[in-house]
């Protein structure tokens, strides 16, 4: 049995049995290291399926039933607006378009003179004197998110 000191220690068992102690090392040559930044850079829709997005709306809808789930994404070829710290946002149904995108220009401490645009589903912009209710009631997706891409120049559908 393997001891050390005084302390008791469990017993290790190898494949065959037998209580003799003994390390088996992996070799991990051929494997690239995890790096969370590659997931952290696709889309949300491709980070989780259709079945888990759904479920995951449809529990925050339940919980917060006065918030409404919405995806920001920096626009793929967007060189000039920095990262947002998350994707993922509750939102209160009376805020206006106006009071979020200040809210987001100021979580990414941009300038007044810093352009930036919040396209709605990748295809346009909406009136900044919509709620985001109206927004989400004309704009929800089929899982239950509000998408939303930010770009400092307008794309309208790329």
């Amino acid at each position: 049995m393997c001891s050390s000191a005084d302390a008791p220690q469990p017993r290790l068992f190898n494949a065959a049995g037998s209580d003799r102690c003994s390390v088996t090392h992996t070799h991990t040559h051929n494997m690239p290291p995890f790096d969370k930044t590659q997931l952290q850079n696709k889309p949300f829709k491709l980070r989780k399926n259709f079945v888990t997005r759904k479920q995951e709306a449809a529990g925050i809808r339940s919980k917060f039933s006065n918030k409404i789930p919405v995806i920001i994404e920096r626009y793929e070829r967007e060189k000039f607006l920095p990262p947002l710290d998350k994707t993922k946002f509750l939102v209160p149904h009376e805020l206006t378009m106006t009071q979020f995108v200040t809210i987001i220009r100021n979580r990414m401490a941009l300038l007044p003179t810093q352009a930036f645009y919040l396209l709605i589903d990748n295809s346009g912009l909406a009136s900044m004197s919509l709620t985001m209710a109206q927004v989400y009631k004309d704009h929800q997706d089929e899982d239950g998110f509000l998408y939303m891409t930010y770009a400092s120049q307008e794309m309208f559908g790329h």
